[in-house]
């Protein structure tokens, strides 16, 4: 099948992306997020997502730049994720033209939609911010091993937490395994308030989301796995995990990410513990774990998962996902 044109400008052609032109896109994406990129697993299933849009722009026939949206919240906001530039083309203002391309693109096929929504993970200064309104900054924190150590790591932890229980009191976490369960819960007027949730949204890896029905239809394709506070009608605690999955670090290895939204510090502990022990025995080989949080949590989570063998490594610098926004004229 032909690739579809849609456009030219400032020396470039773009073309929505199809299957085929998967070798290209992986040869452009060298060093993207230093081996923890997601878009080689992650392509294919772009090519059919509903609201999904990826243009690929090329000089002449060599792909040089790829940026992907997807329309959430009833059509109203375009999420922004997968830009990359090729190599050489770096630093030759390439990813403006795309980006600026991508806007017009999406309003052109979704005109209701308002609002364009992003995640980085890297704080791009002053200048490029004033172009954004800036939502909220999550905390981060990153763990890697193998999945020897790792099955050793999660023992620890969990013997950390059995003398924490015994001194604080235990509060029980509680699986969210249907969408009628989920609705209940989300869907609770002061929940963003209760938990603090960034910008108001739930941000699921690196997309924002209102709280409304038509996202959970989005979430629902994830296959997340959810726990929460099960200590009373109103929890003050929510996470979720992706399933693990293939990336290019090493030659090949395995990324996990947990998201957690509140801002007590027993049950971040607990939640993070048994989210990782849900997935120990999917992992194989190395594996980068990348946990965003609420910033009050870092430090003593931090601390939670140090350990004096090491066979997990911490990163023990902090870093931080900013959720940003932007008018879409």
């Amino acid at each position: 099948m032909d690739s579809q044109c849609v456009g030219e400008t400032d020396g470039l052609t773009f073309f929505l992306a199809k299957s085929e032109d998967y070798d290209d896109v992986m040869a452009i994406s060298q060093d993207i997020y230093s081996g923890n990129d997601y878009l080689p697993h992650r392509y294919h299933s772009w090519m059919t997502e509903p609201g999904r849009v990826v243009i690929i722009a090329r000089r002449g026939r060599k792909l040089v730049a790829l940026e992907s949206g997807l329309v959430v919240d009833g059509g109203e906001t375009v999420i922004i994720e997968g830009l990359r530039v090729c190599p050489k083309e770096r630093g030759c203002s390439i990813a403006g033209v795309i980006q600026r391309f991508v806007d017009g693109y999406i309003k052109k096929v979704y005109p209701n939609v308002k609002t364009k929504r992003l995640t980085r993970r890297d704080d791009p200064g002053p200048e490029k911010l004033r172009k954004f309104t800036l939502l909220a900054r999550r905390a981060a924190l990153s763990l890697q091993g193998d999945s020897e150590g790792f099955n050793r790591f999660v023992s620890d932890l969990k013997e950390k937490l059995v003398v924490s229980e015994e001194t604080n009191g235990s509060c029980p976490l509680v699986p969210v395994k249907n969408l009628d369960a989920l609705k209940a819960f989300l869907f609770d007027s002061d929940l963003p308030s209760r938990l603090q949730l960034p910008g108001g949204a739930i941000i699921q890896d690196c997309q924002p989301l209102k709280l409304m029905e038509s996202n959970l239809h989005i979430l629902a394709r994830r296959n997340l796995t959810w726990f929460v506070d099960g200590s009373g009608k109103k929890p003050l605690f929510m996470s979720f995990h992706t399933p693990p999955y293939p990336i290019p670090y090493n030659g090949g290895s395995l990324c996990f990410i947990i998201d957690l939204f509140g801002t007590d510090t027993s049950l971040a502990k607990k939640a993070l513990t048994t989210h990782l022990n849900s997935v120990k025995s999917e992992i194989q080989g190395l594996v980068w774990v990348h946990i965003f949080m609420h910033q009050t949590l870092w430090k003593d989570l931090k601390q939670f998962c140090e350990s004096h063998d090491m066979e997990v490594k911490l990163s023990h610098k902090s870093w931080e996902q900013l959720f940003l926004e932007k008018e879409l004229l």
